[in-house]
């Protein structure tokens, strides 16, 4: 169990370091302003109509790091930052959630994989660990592994999904990213500088989904430990 909580927590500096990485380089890379003096939303919708996608509204949305894309009404939502401003973390943003546009209109496997889980991981997100710290709880007050062991093994199935779920993420991230970055660069959209400005900030973005993944397979198997290795 030591080398489990050793694992955790060189995993919970990771997130940290990385988090508190992305915040700097969006924050260098935002005043980096684009020469083609384009904003966010100008870049997206370029990229919608290069890529022949015509159903794909560009909308802005409250908050900070808010952006994503929609499949369910076709939308790349932008923060309100992304949107209007004109800088090489803006292009990348808005680039990169186009990317998942562009994903969509041509049936990119992962992509069609994460939409499916969305649905079931919403639900069984919320209640996976209660059902496995409810069974574990209820065997040991019972002083039965029977029922106890049946209810933490479905939330430890439940777990398992949003771990299935987390690792899906990471292709369609990543692709994201490649087509973004191919597009800015084929397309002359940004300098060699910017273009490094991009690719830097896209990297440590796409970190933040490998740590999400790698934290939930870790609670995934600490949680097996506790349920499979307590039966009697």
């Amino acid at each position: 169990m030591i080398g489990f909580y050793i694992l955790i927590g060189i995993i919970s500096l990771f997130s940290w370091l990385v988090s508190n990485t992305l915040k700097s380089k969006f924050k260098k890379y935002s005043q980096v302003h684009l020469r083609n003096g384009m904003s966010g939303a100008e870049i997206a919708q370029k990229m919608l109509v290069d890529h022949g996608i015509s159903d794909v509204q560009v909308i802005s949305t409250p908050g900070r790091l808010t952006d994503h894309y929609n499949p369910q009404n076709k939308t790349v939502n932008l923060s309100e930052a992304v949107y209007n401003q004109r800088n090489t973390a803006a292009a990348a943003v808005a680039a990169h959630e186009v990317g998942h546009a562009v994903q969509h209109a041509r049936a990119y496997q992962y992509l069609q994989m994460r939409s499916k889980l969305v649905p079931m991981v919403s639900i069984t997100s919320r209640f996976s660990q209660w059902m496995v710290i409810g069974g574990i709880a209820f065997g040991a007050a019972s002083g039965s592994t029977g029922i106890g062991f049946y209810i933490a093994l479905a939330g430890l199935a439940f777990m398992a999904l949003g771990t299935i779920f987390s690792f899906i993420t990471l292709p369609v991230e990543y692709d994201a990213s490649n087509r973004a970055l191919a597009w800015l660069e084929n397309k002359n959209m940004v300098t060699r500088e910017e273009l490094a400005g991009s690719k830097d900030a896209l990297k440590w973005a796409a970190r933040t989904y490998l740590v999400a993944a790698l934290g939930s397979l870790a609670m995934l198997l600490y949680w097996a430990l506790q349920v499979l290795g307590n039966r009697d």
